[in-house]
């Protein structure tokens, strides 16, 4: 019978004797799946002479931290172990000195070498938590723009010249305001586009709205505010960012016009989130009157306005609406990026802050991140300048309006009645359905059986649901800017069959 092999503590280990496998008369150990523990270090053997050391010495630490070579495992000697590999003797023992040293192995005198216990077996594994729609190729989950227009070519030949002509000194440590060059474009593109009011020395470069949301409700609560009004229906993730810094949100609702006033004097707030250019999600635009009278409380209760202007570029049936920040820059913080424009995965987009919060604003953001990535901002700083980005705006306009015009179209087919409401604008819109399409409740419920990934009004919402009459409409939030015109039309077909 073949004994069982054990460690120098008198514990079983895991090496399997074959005999004289090798031709040398050694030991073979068998790793965890019956691979012999040479094997495992064979490419690392194969690696260029002045690598081949660290390489092996990886190889073997992988070995052990995968559990391939589980702990208590006797591993051959040097002197067998450098003849099975074909490599000097010198380099296993280097290896096995360097992880004994690291507390991968462990060994006596006279006793070999082993797999240490320190090691605990891991097979660690990126998870991807980033929003997806599921399988569906028809979701119409709001908020995402079709990634296939990124102007890749154009992008890419951005980055080359961006790369020959940036000078070394620019890839330091950057103001955390953001580069010079990149806040200046900007200031003139906002100020063209949006008709704000764009001083770049009060222009802080971000990581998207998500960030210069987080940085205004941390410089808020340091100034002791410690509530915040949001739009009822509106974003939801305004409260977990708010209340991140400490600071409570307090739902405000809507009427035709904007934020209704009455809540909002009654609520004590100073400070509240809106959407003034295209209220999301409801779709409507702030009227002129409701926007001078939002306005007239920030003033009077010495209060401040952020306004998010996440797509104030897309609008089809008129020249957008300017931003709400050109009537007032003191009492408005402005702030928008190029996720519905470029793509979200760049993570850049800009907020202006009035003069009287701006030190404090440059502040936090030199302590959470020492400043936007430089290359980045300078690439951002081209494309904007060379005219790319208005380039950019005027495809996605095009596309988003063709894809909206059908799904309007798609709607008044296969629901007829069916209510299209909110300005003709940004990445998605409300449809009312007819009553007899009700519940809302077992309209979602059937639309999901079917694999249509749709949201509903309600779901943006904060506290009750609502009268009971509501809950018996049908009304949904419907994003299309990520869908083809085909399979826009074939989701609604979709919906419309399962119901």
């Amino acid at each position: 019978m073949t004994p069982v092999p054990t460690g120098p503590d008198g514990r079983p280990g895991s090496a399997a004797h074959t005999g004289d496998a090798t031709g040398s008369g050694a030991t073979t150990v068998t790793a965890v799946d019956g691979t012999a523990a040479w094997e495992l270090l064979l490419p690392a053997a194969s690696a260029p002479a002045r690598t081949r050391g660290r390489a092996l010495q990886a190889a073997l630490r992988e070995a052990v931290r995968s559990g391939r070579l589980a702990p208590g495992t006797r591993l051959p000697s040097s002197r067998d172990l450098a003849a099975d590999l074909g490599v000097s003797r010198g380099l296993i023992t280097e290896a096995y000195e360097q992880l004994t040293a690291e507390g991968y192995l462990r060994s006596g005198r006279g006793a070999g070498t082993w797999v240490g216990d320190a090691v605990r077996a891991a097979r660690p594994r990126a998870r991807d938590l980033a929003p997806r729609s599921g399988s569906d190729r028809a979701g119409f989950v709001p908020g995402t723009p079709d990634l296939s227009l990124f102007p890749r070519s154009a992008w890419g030949a951005a980055q080359r010249s961006v790369l020959a002509e940036l000078p070394h000194e620019a890839l330091g440590y950057p103001d955390p305001r953001g580069l010079p060059r990149l806040r200046t474009a900007l200031a003139e593109l906002l100020t063209r586009r949006r008709g704000v009011v764009a001083d770049p020395e009060r222009l802080v470069v971000v990581s998207g709205v998500a960030q210069a949301t987080a940085l205004l409700a941390s410089v808020l609560h340091a100034r002791g505010v410690r509530t915040a009004g949001v739009e009822s229906p509106g974003s939801p993730q305004h409260d977990a960012l708010y209340a991140s810094a400490g600071v409570a949100t307090v739902p405000l609702p809507l009427d035709d016009e904007g934020l209704a006033l009455g809540p909002l004097h009654a609520s004590g707030v100073r400070a509240v989130v809106t959407t003034p250019a295209h209220q999301f999600p409801t779709g409507i635009a702030y009227s002129a009157r409701r926007r001078a009278a939002l306005l007239d409380w920030a003033r009077s209760v010495d209060g401040l306005v952020l306004e998010d202007d996440y797509d104030g570029d897309f609008r089809y049936d008129r020249a957008p609406v300017g931003a709400l920040q050109g009537l007032d820059p003191e009492r408005v913080a402005y702030t928008g990026s190029v996720s519905k424009s470029l793509a979200p995965g760049l993570r850049l987009g800009w907020l202006l802050v009035p003069e009287w919060l701006a030190d404090d604003v440059v502040e936090r953001k030199r302590t959470t991140d020492l400043g936007h990535p430089a290359l980045d901002q300078a690439l951002l700083a081209r494309f904007v300048e060379r005219g790319e980005y208005d380039r950019q705006l005027r495809l996605c306009q095009r596309a988003y309006r063709e894809r909206r015009d059908v799904l309007v179209a798609a709607l008044a087919e296969h629901f007829p009645g069916s209510r299209v409401s909110g300005i003709a604008a940004g990445l998605h819109a409300i449809a009312t359905l007819p009553e007899r399409y009700g519940p809302e409740e077992r309209f979602l419920a059937r639309v999901a059986e079917a694999g249509v990934a749709v949201r509903s009004l309600a779901q943006y919402g904060h506290g009750a649901s609502g009268a009971e009459g509501a809950k018996r409409m049908v009304r949904l939030v419907l994003g299309y800017a990520h869908l083809t015109p085909g399979r826009i039309r074939a989701g609604v077909e979709r919906m419309a069959k399962a119901v």
